[in-house]
């Protein structure tokens, strides 16, 4: 199994009997017992996923249909439950919780499914940072430069790198505030954040109930919609892309496009000059009202008061086991009243009726992923103040599509080689399989700028 190679492809190589599910599984779990896959993995579950393999292959054999992803090597971010293991959440705290006594939803459809689940993927402590880095079981590197050291992205960060270096075809992960699209995009992936009430998040340990959603991370956006419909419990149906001749996209003019490094600027103007080259209409649109320091100061208020409310008992006992950089940022909920809670709530729901009066003319909204490229771990892991800047840095242009409960897909816009910068499609909740659609349709366009020269 190449890294990398889309997912339709492979499940074209197993149907043809130019591979099988215990080669494709073999592969991944070699990788993972290398390299990076000791910090990529928390738990990898190799006598299982080979015995599940062999079953695929036995089904494949018999000419019966066993899923739509019978056969491939799927990783699961270590949030879900998965029967008889202890679900860690990325940390130690819960190293003496009972193991779950049955898979989550999601696990049981991705079984379901034909895929091998070959192990659960590393992450920031509970979910609750956007840099990815973890003191209790290593921060995997961002695989695009690993002699930098820099870093894979949060809170999935073992679920990126789990598919960018072939130790999975595909991975599952979460989004509160991006952590499915900011380790996709500071890694070179693609990346889906549906809608919340999209895929069930029960037997999924949680950071906020406001604004949890589980997505995909995979090579194409082909790939994340089949992931995706299997999630939801759906019948996969093949994505056809949405023409870009005629496309209304906009772009928001405001903070989501300050503070861009070279590599950034330079890929999205790139993105917007070929959209626009091949008849997209690409507008931008005041939204220095909307995004301005009431949101800057509010947007992440909500998620870090119900982190506080699920951990404030479990800091009280053993506070010094977390990752002080995410207890100490839990614990400025701790100051807060419910009317400050209350506030917010409000705030909120203004906030979207708002914005989807704005975006309304316009079929997706897009703007980079991210502002930078992948720092340097060092760089991040300086000191406290440090760390607090890239955090904030790199959860803010995603976490506004958890604020909306909006859907958006992140696509790679580099070229090979360079450092990954993603760009974003966004549009309002309820809209996923549009917002699929016109992603793919950008693909399609710029396929030819990520082409080596």
């Amino acid at each position: 199994m190449t890294p990398m190679t889309p997912l339709a492809a492979l499940l074209a190589d197993l149907e043809a009997g130019r591979t099988t599910a215990r080669a494709l599984t073999e592969t991944a779990l070699a990788r993972a017992a290398e390299g990076e896959g000791p910090r990529v993995f928390t738990r990898v579950d190799s006598d299982a996923a080979l015995a599940a393999a062999d079953v695929a292959d036995g089904v494949r054999a018999a000419g019966l249909d066993g899923g739509p992803l019978l056969g491939l090597p799927v990783s699961v971010k270590d949030l879900f439950d998965v029967k008889g293991q202890v679900t860690l959440a990325g940390s130690v705290v819960r190293a003496d919780e009972p193991p779950a006594a049955q898979d989550a939803p999601v696990v049981r459809r991705l079984r379901a499914a034909g895929a091998v689940i070959v192990g659960r993927t590393n992450m920031t402590e509970f979910a609750f940072s956007g840099v990815g880095l973890n003191p209790h079981y290593g921060t995997p590197k961002n695989p695009w430069d690993r002699a930098t050291a820099r870093i894979p992205g949060g809170s999935s960060s073992g679920a990126a790198v789990s598919v960018t270096d072939g130790m999975a075809a595909a991975a599952v992960g979460t989004d509160t505030g991006g952590s499915v699209r900011i380790p996709a995009g500071l890694c070179g992936l693609t990346g889906f954040k549906p809608t919340q009430a999209r895929v069930t998040r029960d037997g999924c340990f949680p950071l906020s109930h406001a604004m949890d959603s589980v997505g995909p991370l995979a090579p194409t956006v082909d790939c994340c919609a089949l992931l995706d419909a299997v999630l939801a419990g759906e019948a996969p149906q093949a994505v056809t892309p949405f023409p870009v001749q005629g496309l209304r996209l906009a772009v928001p003019r405001c903070l989501l496009l300050d503070d861009m490094d070279e590599a950034v600027s330079t890929a999205f103007e790139t993105a917007l000059h070929r959209l626009s080259q091949a008849g997209a209409q690409v507008d931008g649109v005041a939204a220095e009202d909307l995004i301005d320091e009431h949101y800057v100061a509010r947007q992440a208020a909500q998620v870090t008061a119900e982190a506080w409310a699920l951990h404030r008992a479990t800091i009280g006992l053993a506070g010094e086991r977390y990752d002080p950089r995410v207890r100490d940022r839990m614990k400025l909920a701790e100051a807060w009243s419910a009317a400050d809670l209350v506030d917010m709530i409000h705030w909120r729901d203004a906030f979207i009726a708002r914005w989807d009066r704005m975006a309304a003319p316009y079929d997706a909204l897009i703007w980079p992923t991210l502002p930078t490229v992948a720092p340097a771990i060092a760089q991040v892991d300086a000191d406290e103040a440090a760390y607090n800047t890239w955090n904030r840095l790199m959860l803010r242009n995603t976490r506004l599509v958890n604020v909306l409960d909006g859907c958006a897909v992140t696509l790679p816009v580099h070229r090979p080689g360079e450092a990954p910068v993603g760009l974003q499609v966004v549009g309002p909740r309820g809209h996923d399989r549009r917002v699929l659609e016109i992603a793919a349709g950008v693909e399609a366009v710029l396929a030819e700028m990520r082409r080596v020269p």
